[in-house]
């Protein structure tokens, strides 16, 4: 059936991907492939037998659509049982197992057979959440199929969806004969079934195991590069129990002000902020936390602000008994600088908790990390909003925080996060181009060495100096600032990642490779982001099949350069008709790519112009229209 451009009709939708994908990678990329390409043979089968379409299978995600979901779900039920025969002929570390969600909405379809929309948006979610040779629908497909197949139905929980203002029912596919759930547990109360948790965390210990046996004989020998070797820690999203959604943003900033204090402890590992952004708003059951991201110890609390007081509630569990180690109530008028003083007191606490005596160490280290707080409540929520912005870094917010945080100075010229903060939003306008204003560099080297001044021992100052100097094009001062941000906290695996790019980018790149490894070993679910360094290195050494496969770790449909890194790839590889829906992504993303590419990227490769020569190669091979080098 041809469809008009940009069409928009209902459909089922069936998005799949290969769990541990990675490690199969690393163990044999090659029979990972040929397997790869086996299982897609299978999905192609059912897809057609079920009058569904193939809309795309770039790297290790398969995405179709179908007319009804009865047949998506009777494909993928098929699909699964068909992969799980294949798997009993291979090794257990060589089977390969697929996640499947299939959701049931409206999407947007391109002549080129392409679909957009909230309805694949929430199909891919109901992926990334399912289990390993399991199937995951929506509320919408549960009851369009409830009475019409002979398969049952387990409610796991309501999930969030970014973009998607609503939660979405979630349930797991159980084999023919099971009962089916009609009723619908609490709004807020999400349970996973043991067999689903015991196949999705096997998977990820696994993988991390891996990673942490590699990282410890890597690292040492190195202080900076050696992995923590005490207690982990998870500190979940503290709930905002003002009632006011404005005011979310508060809770949040506590929370990561927490994990900050916290992961200043060389011998705890913290999980990464974005590891437990996905438990926001939901009553999890502490082991199912402790399990997913194999930490031993989970802090939970909410926050209640009134106009002029706060209560903060804060709880440590031990993830694997869920017992109760410690819990405080933090209740305090809001005048001066009292919620810095709460934050202190609740991190030291918490570490007095996990690390005996030490407890006191990290209440001096915070304070020294900290500068002078800050007496201006009005400044305080800049900040806090600013780190809302770190969050997306989009073009829409970027103004109007920026001028929040230009204000937040004014009212507070001691105010060092302020300043740091306005660093990177000025540095933003000439990386991004977001609202442009003359003399950016400039205005951002004068706002992170103020912040440097006010806050000496601040790791946050110092990232936003390296930074700017590398932008600014100073290699020596980039290098010393880096140097210092990550002797700061060694342990701070957003910090890890990018300063080890940066220094890839400026040719150290045995020391970035080896930053952004030890992240990625402290951290379960890293950003796509984490792996640049890594592609590059095996990238500029005519590596391309190494570096096609860290390119599809990335994973971010969104960021044009992660779907270049792997455009770039198929192109030196001579796979140019592979890499055509990435090619035509690209285009999507910014219809400008191929005039502009060259430039966008040299402010990241100005110290790497073969790089960045090869690079561009990789594209034109791929199918982009670069212009030559010129001059």
């Amino acid at each position: 059936m041809t469809e008009a451009e940009g069409s928009r009709r209902l459909a089922a939708i069936l998005a799949a991907d290969v769990a541990g994908y990675s490690r199969l990678m690393q163990d044999d990329d090659r029979a990972t492939v040929a397997t790869l390409d086996a299982c897609r043979k299978v999905f192609r089968e059912h897809i057609q037998l079920h009058e569904g379409r193939v809309v795309d299978m770039a790297g290790d995600s398969i995405l179709a659509v179908f007319e009804a979901a009865t047949e998506a779900v009777r494909a993928a039920f098929d699909i699964q049982a068909d992969l799980a025969k294949r798997n009993e002929g291979l090794p257990e570390h060589r089977r390969m197992r697929f996640r499947i969600g299939v959701n049931l909405g409206e999407v947007i379809a391109k002549s080129d057979g392409t679909v957009y929309g909230d309805g694949v948006n929430v199909a891919a979610r109901l992926e990334n959440i399912g289990e390993p040779g399991g199937v995951t629908v929506s509320g919408n497909v549960f009851d369009q199929v409830k009475n019409r197949l002979q398969l049952g139905f387990d409610f796991i929980g309501e999930q969030e969806v970014k973009n998607i203002a609503e939660l979405v029912r979630a349930y797991r596919v159980v084999a023919e004969g099971a009962t089916v759930s009609k009723t619908r547990p609490n709004k807020r109360k999400k349970t996973i079934p043991r067999l689903v948790l015991i196949g999705a965390t096997g998977s990820l210990l696994l993988l991390m195991g891996a990673c942490i046996w590699w990282a410890i004989h890597t690292f040492k020998h190195d202080a900076v590069l050696a992995l923590p070797s005490g207690p982990s820690i998870a500190v979940l999203p503290f709930d905002n129990l003002g009632g006011d959604p404005s005011q979310e943003y508060f809770a949040d900033g506590i929370t990561e002000e927490i994990i900050t204090a916290l992961s200043r402890f060389q011998n705890l590992r913290v999980a990464a902020r974005h590891n437990t952004a996905g438990y926001k708003a939901k009553a999890i059951d502490t082991r199912t936390v402790g399990q997913e991201l194999n930490v031993r110890y989970v802090l939970e609390g909410s926050v209640r602000r009134a106009p002029d007081a706060i209560r903060i509630t804060a709880q440590l569990i031990e993830a694997e008994a869920g017992s109760h180690l410690w819990a405080e109530t933090y209740q305090r008028p809001l005048t001066t600088n009292n919620l810095f003083e709460i934050q202190q007191e609740i991190s030291a606490s918490i570490a007095a908790a996990i690390a005996g005596d030490t407890g006191v160490m990290l209440t001096k280290a915070y304070k020294d990390s900290q500068g002078k707080p800050t007496t201006s409540l009005t400044a305080y929520e800049c900040y806090m909003r600013f780190n809302e912005y770190l969050r997306e870094s989009v073009r829409e917010a970027h103004g109007p925080i920026r001028d929040c945080l230009e204000h937040a100075v004014e009212l507070d010229p001691n105010y060092a996060n302020a300043w740091a903060s306005l660093a990177n939003m000025y540095v933003d306008e000439d990386r991004f181009g977001f609202n442009t204003r003359p003399g950016a560099l400039d205005r951002a080297l004068k706002a992170a060495q103020r912040a440097v001044q006010l806050a000496p021992e601040s790791q946050t100052a110092y990232d936003q100096l390296a930074f700017t100097y590398f932008y600014r094009g100073d290699l020596d001062a980039f290098l010393a600032a880096a140097d210092r941000t990550i002797q700061l906290n060694p342990n701070n695996t957003f910090a890890l990642a990018d300063m080890g790019n940066h220094l890839a980018y400026v040719g150290r790149w045995d020391k970035g490779v080896a930053l952004t490894k030890k992240a990625l070993a402290l951290d379960p679910r890293p950003p796509g982001w984490y792996y640049n360094a890594q592609f590059f290195d095996h990238y500029r050494k005519g590596e391309y099949e190494a570096a096609l496969a860290i390119a599809q770790k990335m994973n971010m449909p969104d960021y044009v350069w992660a779907v270049a890194a792997k455009a770039a790839a198929y192109g030196q590889l001579g796979r140019a008709e592979e890499a055509k829906p990435d090619v035509r992504r690209i285009l999507e993303l910014d219809p400008d790519f191929e005039v502009t590419a060259r430039e966008k990227r040299r402010r990241w490769f100005r110290f790497q112009e073969p790089l960045l020569d090869q690079f561009m190669d990789g594209l034109r091979k791929a199918g982009l229209k670069i212009p030559e080098k010129t001059g």
